[in-house]
């Protein structure tokens, strides 16, 4: 398994809030809206509901299924419809009483070719994903 990790991201928010805004994948669609452009260009029919969120991204259909919830602390993702493996979280950790820190790691069993031709734009997503939900309003 290779592991992806963002840099830590600090939100203006308590850890609860932040834990109940992204434990809800139905209203997640909207952050579509703040990715980069050319990540956006990419990343097609998203569909969203309370435990997964679907997206067509360079033809493949893609679906992170909630699989578990530590309330205020991790919210862990399946990945389904690829051909490989692996898991994706979000790490919620309170800084002060005001401010929360996330980190997210994607975990993927990637064959060797794939991993030379794709691992380093995985890395990138991760942290872009990591900047979007750092910068949502909570």
């Amino acid at each position: 398994m290779t592991t992806y990790e963002s840099d830590i991201k600090y939100i203006i928010a308590t850890p609860t809030a932040v834990y109940q805004k992204l434990s809800d994948l139905s209203s997640l669609d909207s952050l579509i809206e703040k990715l980069p452009t050319e990540q956006k260009d990419k990343i097609q029919n998203v569909t969203c509901d309370a435990d997964s969120v679907s997206f067509l991204v360079q033809g493949m259909n893609v679906t992170l299924r909630i699989v578990d919830r530590e309330e205020n602390k991790t919210i862990k993702f399946g990945i389904e419809n690829l051909p490989i493996q692996g898991n994706f979280w979000i790490q919620i950790l309170p800084a002060s009483e005001t401010q929360t820190k996330m980190k997210l790691t994607l975990k993927a069993d990637l064959p060797m070719m794939v991993k030379m031709m794709v691992g380093s734009k995985l890395g990138d997503a991760v942290n872009q994903l990591a900047t979007v939900l750092s910068s949502i309003p909570y």
